[in-house]
């Protein structure tokens, strides 16, 4: 006990710096900032409880200290709020620090008593006299009253350059804060600052503790607990000994008793009543605004509340910068509900109910429906989905709808038909189908009574234009069921009932019907009926204002135009709907990112890979704008960019993720994944996966053709041409090549003629006939180079780009070029190359060339030796290098 005064002796205890923490965590990114700010006249560390601010403002001062600096240390209490006792302490602080400092004012402060201006005119004039650096610091500030706080201020204006003041506080002290934040001598460390890192939770519980989690657990505690130190503290405290670490570390939550008896004790208790209640009432909101609080309690004032919860640091959160909307941290708001549980277990239904009708008549639907279930108000839930239900499929928000359906039970949907056909659709944009036919039963059962008798039998419905709809929204999704199935004939008896019955005002149900009629059309390879059916589509989106849709329904109509290989009206449909976004002004929907890849695509095709990685992008930037076709579609146009690059490598592998990640939402499945890969092994020289995948896909140049499957076939004839065929192989290729060209032609699909007439060039070159091979191979440059197709020749190998140079100088194309080579091969080698490219084994190979198994062993180690590989593989690969 330090004797400064008989009557009124100071604690000494009240004045030394507290010990580092054996747990303490390294913290050098908030060191770093302390350490930084010479020219903060205050360091203001404003957070809850249990946020760490003594233990880092102690850690800070031990390296002050350990470095030769004064600190002058005050752990403020209650007892504090006698200004002869504060300042009393706070000359002692500062002596002990720097020995005789404020003597003077220690005097005068004795002698006159407390406090007077003159006793803090001479502590600042004696502050002025230093000769060296002063950190004051004043320890959990928030217990002193306002009356203090005018010193205090009176003494951060004065101070001088060699000192600063530190204060720790649960709420922001009444300082004048603005002006020292304007004139940069303020530094400011709050609870966003002072929460753990990821990393210093893990240095906390596996260092620290010796607690040896997870990395998974650490970061769920981390999240848990919003980086809450004390909260992490706590978790770690009940860790110990058990178990059963990684279950408690799921269940984890503010009913935890260590949890409750902190926030309890060092919270709660210490509230107004009216605070407590407002706290306990507004616990059930998971945002909270003025208006809806006072609302949510019956009263008036919230806003004012929350900006004092605010101030005073009681674990709320601002949700934006004008802080109109808060949030408690999660722990807090538990520790909350369960005691408002346990206090009041009748009032969160009430409570609920008034966040719903609140949340409903500001038009925000999910949060209304939210509250009703858990009000346990399903019927009124039910009516709000109902009247939810055209402006969240506007917004193309099937997800959520999906979720409620999961929430409201079968039996309040099985009343309400307009609910269940909702639900329906929800059910299948999100591919889940195995209640859909329960659903569309159910309705069609209500549809099957006489419309007088139907609410005499239950019924409820209560949106009257939705329940006008029923009858075709129920044909549009049976015709949508037959499309997946692969039945086009049902699709399109289906649509053009829902066409029939659809009232004049279903613009969406009008709409749905088109793009299924453009959809069984499509594929049927009718290209022109399925654009014309989209276009009729888009027509009827126009007029219901529904943009996202718009978005999807223009990336199958692109796919059409670029099957039929009109790249630059593909295109310009894209480039249409990125300017109808920006004309929409509501920011990015649903189908913007795929707008970005679609151009992307096109660009890639004109060989401008700059431009489309550009695209690219730009897709990337908005991918959470993506419809379910865009994490597919996107790798496979890098997957192209890559392979024109030559790294094939990488090429497959984006290929296998896309793969992965395939989904055509409800277009056909004409260009498949696995079929781009097999080319890419063809281009690679690698033909047993391309082999396999034939032989996965049960291909043969005998199969009846149809539009689906062309991109297929097409890849069968390329593998075979590049599988040293015979002479019978490349008769049956040719069939199917004249056959797919054929039907390619009949239906107009200009980008399916290019490649075949392609094919068809290798295959008569293949087969000795050039005059024939430089034809097919004109008319495929015909058609591409107006539209500008370039990379479609990517997977045919060296050899076609020979016959394209031929074909540009008119010369006769030579003998497959060996000119890169020290020394040719021989005819008799090229002969053992063609069918190194075979599944032949080695005495085979001898065999079909007629000699021993030796000649053809010294024939293959001449290849190898000069074309500078080692293996079969190798050798293969270097030929299709040099169009050998």
């Amino acid at each position: 006990m330090r004797n400064e005064s008989p009557a009124n002796p100071l604690l000494e205890s009240k004045l030394h710096i507290p010990r580092a923490r054996r747990t303490l965590v390294a913290r050098p990114r908030l060191l770093a900032r302390l350490n930084d700010a010479v020219d903060a006249k205050l360091i203001l560390m404003s957070a809850p409880a249990g946020f760490g601010k003594t233990t880092l403002v102690t850690a800070w001062l031990h390296t002050v200290a350990e470095a030769g600096g004064a600190v002058a240390w005050l752990s403020l209490d209650e007892r504090d709020n006698d200004p002869g006792t504060l300042w009393a302490y706070v000359l002692a602080a500062l002596e002990s620090a720097v020995p005789g400092l404020g003597a003077n004012a220690r005097a005068l402060l004795d002698a006159a008593g407390p406090p007077s201006d003159a006793v803090l005119a001479t502590l600042v004039n004696e502050l002025h006299g230093l000769d060296r650096d002063v950190i004051l610091v004043l320890d959990d500030f928030h217990v002193l009253d306002r009356p203090d706080h005018d010193d205090v201020a009176y003494l951060v204006d004065h101070l001088p350059d060699r000192v600063r003041l530190a204060i720790t506080s649960r709420s922001d002290p009444p300082l004048p804060l603005p002006r020292l934040r304007a004139r940069g001598q303020l530094l400011e460390i709050r609870a966003a600052d002072l929460r753990f890192t990821g990393d210093e939770a893990a240095a906390y519980l596996n260092g620290a503790m010796g607690l040896e989690l997870t990395t998974g657990d650490i970061a769920t505690l981390e999240a848990r607990t919003e980086g809450w130190i004390a909260a992490l503290q706590l978790a770690a405290l009940s860790l110990q000994g058990r178990d059963d670490v990684a279950s408690f570390i799921a269940d984890f939550a503010g009913d935890d008793r260590f949890i409750v008896d902190y926030l309890a004790g060092e919270v709660l208790q210490r509230q107004p009543e009216s605070v407590r209640q407002f706290l306990l009432h507004t616990s059930v909101l998971d945002r909270l605004q003025g208006a809806l609080c006072d609302a949510v309690t019956g009263t008036t004032g919230s806003k004012a509340t929350l900006e004092a919860l605010d101030r005073e640091n009681l674990f709320v959160i601002p949700l934006d910068a004008r802080r109109e909307w808060y949030r408690y941290h999660h722990l807090f708001a538990e520790v909350l509900r369960a005691r408002l549980l346990d206090e009041e277990p009748d009032a969160p239904a009430e409570l609920h109910r008034r966040a719903s009708a609140w949340f409903a008549a500001h038009d925000e639907p999910s949060d209304a429906i939210r509250h009703a279930l858990a009000a346990g108000d399903v019927d009124r839930a039910a009516e709000l989905v109902e009247l939810a239900l055209p402006s969240m499929r506007r917004r193309r928000q099937d997800a959520t709808i999906r979720s409620w359906e999961k929430l409201i039970p079968d039996a309040v949907v099985r009343e309400r038909p307009v609910l269940a056909i909702g639900f329906v659709g929800a059910l299948m944009s999100t591919g889940e189908m195995d209640r859909v036919e329960d659903r569309l039963h159910g309705v069609e059962r209500w549809l099957a009574l006489e419309p007088p008798t139907r609410e005499a039998a239950g019924m409820i419905v209560v949106d009257e234009a939705q329940r006008r709809a029923l009858p075709g929204a129920v044909e549009m999704y049976r015709a949508a069921l037959a499309l997946i199935r692969g039945d086009t004939v049902a699709t399109v008896d289906h649509a053009r009932r829902t066409l029939a019955l659809a009232p004049d005002d279903d613009d969406m149900g009008r709409a749905a019907a088109h793009a299924l009629l453009g959809l069984a059309a499509w594929s049927e390879g009718d290209l022109d009926t399925a654009f014309a059916e989209y276009t009729d589509s888009i027509a009827a989106m126009h007029r219901a204002g529904h943009i996202a849709d718009i978005l999807s329904a223009s990336i199958a109509m692109a796919d059409i135009r670029i099957a039929q290989g009109r790249l630059r009206d593909a295109q310009l449909l894209y480039e249409q709907n990125l300017q109808l976004l920006a004309d929409h002004g509501a920011g990015p929907l649903r189908g913007a990112a795929d707008m970005y890849v679609g151009l992307a695509e096109i660009l890639r095709e004109r060989d401008d890979r700059e431009g489309a990685a550009e695209q690219l992008q730009r897709a990337r930037e908005l991918e959470l704008f993506g419809t379910r076709q865009y994490p597919y579609r996107s790798r496979a146009v890098e997957a192209g960019l890559r392979l024109a690059a030559g790294d094939i490598a990488a090429c497959l592998t984006l290929l296998d993720e896309a793969e992965r990640v395939y989904d055509t939402d409800f277009s056909p499945a004409v260009r498949p994944i696995g079929a781009r890969r097999a080319r890419a092994y063809v281009r690679q020289g690698d033909l047993n996966p391309a082999r396999a995948w034939i032989r996965e896909r049960n291909l043969s140049t005998a199969d009846e053709l149809r539009y689906v499957t062309e991109f297929e076939h097409i890849t069968l004839a390329i593998i075979i041409v590049n599988d040293a065929p015979d002479e019978r192989a490349l008769q049956q290729v040719s069939a199917m090549l004249d056959r797919l060209l054929a039907a390619a032609e009949a239906g107009a699909r200009g980008s399916s003629v290019i490649e075949i007439l392609a094919v068809q060039a290798l295959t008569y070159d293949a087969r000795g006939d050039t005059p024939r091979a430089l034809d097919a191979l004109r008319r495929a440059v015909a058609l591409a180079e107006p539209e500008g197709y370039v990379r479609v020749f990517d997977y045919l190998g060296g050899r076609l780009h020979e016959l394209r140079d031929a074909l540009a100088s008119g010369s006769r194309p030579a003998r497959p070029r060996q000119d890169a080579l020290v020394d040719p091969l021989s005819d008799r080698e090229l002969d053992v190359l063609r069918l190194l490219r075979s599944d032949l084994s080695g005495p085979d190979i001898a065999r079909e060339l007629t000699v021993s198994l030796n000649t053809m062993r010294t024939h293959t180690k001449s290849i190898y030796t000069k074309l500078a590989v080692n293996n079969r593989r190798e050798a293969v690969r270097r030929a299709d290098e040099l169009g050998l």
